[in-house]
């Protein structure tokens, strides 16, 4: 028999300090894991009358606590988990994974596609969108290859091939010192992916060429001359409509219009279009808009929205379902001399490029209405199109 006022201490061994703490864990948000069924227990506390020692005065008034143990038999209490295979972050991990994993292969044309990048309105995208959307048809196993038509020379740079003063670029080819062949450089860390690369040459390039013969055929020439067989060229012409991109929309069969979300970029567009009506009509009679990508689109802004909106009612066939996020990885990637392909692959931006790729090469070219853009043109001049441009 147990001394005197020590028979709560001898019963079954238990700490009462650590019987407390498994307790007020337990009563603390409890989760009911599969598997488990509700067993009553006594807590700790009430050890004298649970060994039917009650000290007098005392009352066993403490609740009852539930203690959950594992139990074959009884069906899971928690609730149901769900089918998360098609939310956006299980989306977005299976485009990582097939991002790290560089298996996916896209469709190869049947012949060369020359798409002519270009919007002469400044800051759109369209360097971006012209070196990400060829790394990643590269990296899905075409064979691409990117002219810098832009005297800055910024897809030169974010493509890592070198266009300072004393290497030959297009210059050279357009003046017709150098062929292409002799001229276009493979892009470090990217197979199949080739540049034609820009030197400040270029700037005085427009006044060099308006004496010359052919001035404004001058690159679809040397291109028909390059030997080397390309599934897609890209061509990413200057922010003006100036002789340098005439030359690229006479090289070029399609046209792909990287438009910014802003309101701006649409009364852009409407000029841009009247400029290829014209091109069109005198020099090329096969240059239509194949594609129109949404760039730096937010969609917590109404702007953004409506102008999306806008432009895919008027071009439902050409605006690539995927949008272009505005990404810090995409804005930083050229200052290490790379894509966002190869800087972060599983970044937004690196997914819905790859995204806007595959849609480029599984749909192809697809010819445009001319009506369709003179009634787009007409909605934008005459204020047809109502956007409210302080809207968030």
């Amino acid at each position: 028999m147990a001394a005197p006022g020590n028979e709560h201490r001898e019963h079954q061994g238990v700490d009462p300090l650590l019987a407390q703490s498994v307790v007020d864990s337990l009563n603390d948000e409890p989760y009911y894991p599969a598997g488990t069924t509700d067993v009553m227990a006594t807590p700790p506390v009430d050890l004298e009358y649970e060994s039917g020692h009650v000290p007098a005065g005392a009352t066993p008034s403490a609740p009852l606590q539930v203690m959950h143990m594992p139990s074959s038999s009884v069906p899971a209490q928690g609730p149901s988990v769900a089918d998360d295979s098609d939310t956006p972050i299980a989306r977005q991990a299976a485009a990582a994974i097939e991002a790290l994993s560089g298996v996916t292969r896209l469709p190869r044309p049947d012949k060369t596609r020359v798409l002519v990048v270009a919007n002469q309105k400044g800051g759109v995208g369209k360097t971006t969108t012209t070196v990400n959307l060829a790394a990643s048809l590269a990296q899905a196993g075409a064979s691409v290859l990117v002219i810098d038509l832009d005297p800055q020379g910024n897809a030169s740079t974010a493509l890592s091939v070198e266009h300072h003063a004393d290497v030959p670029s297009v210059y050279d080819v357009l003046i017709e010192r150098y062929t292409m062949d002799e001229v276009v450089q493979q892009v470090p860390e990217i197979p199949n992916l080739y540049c034609c690369p820009a030197t400040i040459d270029l700037a005085g390039a427009e006044i060099e060429l308006v004496s010359m013969v052919a001035r404004e055929s001058r690159l679809g020439k040397a291109l028909s001359s390059y030997q080397k067989k390309m599934d897609y060229i890209l061509i990413d012409c200057p922010p003006s409509l100036g002789l340098l991109t005439v030359n690229a929309m006479v090289a070029g069969a399609e046209v792909l219009i990287p438009i910014q979300c802003e309101y701006y970029a649409l009364e852009g567009l409407s000029q841009l279009l009247h400029n290829i009506e014209l091109i069109r009509g005198h020099l090329n009679p096969d240059l239509h808009v194949s594609t129109i990508l949404l760039t730096m689109y937010d969609s917590r802004t109404r702007l953004s929205t409506e102008v999306a909106e806008q432009v895919r009612t008027h071009f439902p066939n050409e605006v690539l379902s995927s949008a272009i996020p505005r990404s810090v990885r995409v804005s930083e990637a050229p200052s290490y001399g790379q894509t966002v392909m190869t800087w972060d692959p599983v970044s937004t931006g690196a997914i819905a490029y790859r995204d806007a790729a595959r849609e480029i090469a599984e749909r192809g070219a697809s010819r445009v209405a001319m009506d369709g853009m003179n009634d787009f043109r007409a909605d934008i001049e005459y204020g047809g199109a109502s956007l409210h441009s302080g809207g968030q």
